[in-house]
């Protein structure tokens, strides 16, 4: 393993997150909105988020910048960091397998919006913040510069912080209890843990 096959590689595994997405964004357009919580926080947060996990690192694989910061390259720790990723990409995919059209990007409830707490979600409530979790370490390990191996801790983590209660708020007041009960016996994000 080289830096420069890690930062290959690590692209790929971007380039298959976007990849499993599309067949579910044109799904889920099928499905009309019921409440759309679009605003202008949430842009920010996903542009936070992008930029960790998105722009930064892309900018990093394809030019190099910013060199200065690379770290003494670890072949081990990429070897790690890639299959973190790839495990990332099995649970984001059976995310949106399990959510199907009731998947979007953004905080919104659909006209036929179900609770979905089959599949990954028998294990915790967030899956998909699971796998962006995933996603954000493997950058840590496999792009091994001080500034974009970080990054993506924590663009996604500022969205996670600032968004993840804001949308149980959004779940509580659609399904009301049954999203308590629900959120009582399942973790939010790591299972078996409470």
């Amino acid at each position: 393993m080289t830096p420069l096959l890690a930062k290959l590689l690590h692209g790929a595994c971007m380039i298959a997150w976007w990849i499993i997405r599309l067949p579910f964004e044109r799904k889920t357009k099928r499905n009309i909105l019921r409440r759309d919580a679009m605003d202008g926080r949430e842009k920010l947060l996903l542009l936070i988020s992008f930029t960790g996990l998105g722009i930064l690192p892309g900018v990093y694989i394809a030019t190099g910048f910013p060199a200065g910061l690379d770290q003494a390259f670890s072949p081990l720790r990429a070897i790690a960091g890639l299959l973190v990723f790839v495990g990332s990409l099995g649970l984001f995919r059976a995310t949106h397998k399990a959510l199907g059209r009731n998947w979007s990007v953004t905080l919104r409830v659909r006209e036929q919006h179900d609770l979905v707490t089959a599949g990954v979600y028998r294990f915790v409530r967030h899956p998909m913040y699971s796998a962006f979790w995933l996603w954000a370490i493997a950058q840590a390990l496999t792009l091994q510069n001080w500034l974009v191996g970080p990054a993506g801790l924590v663009g996604f983590g500022t969205l996670y912080l600032l968004r993840v209660g804001r949308e149980e708020s959004l779940m509580r007041e659609t399904f009301g209890p049954v999203w308590d009960s629900y959120a009582a016996r399942t973790p939010r994000v790591i299972p078996f843990l409470r």
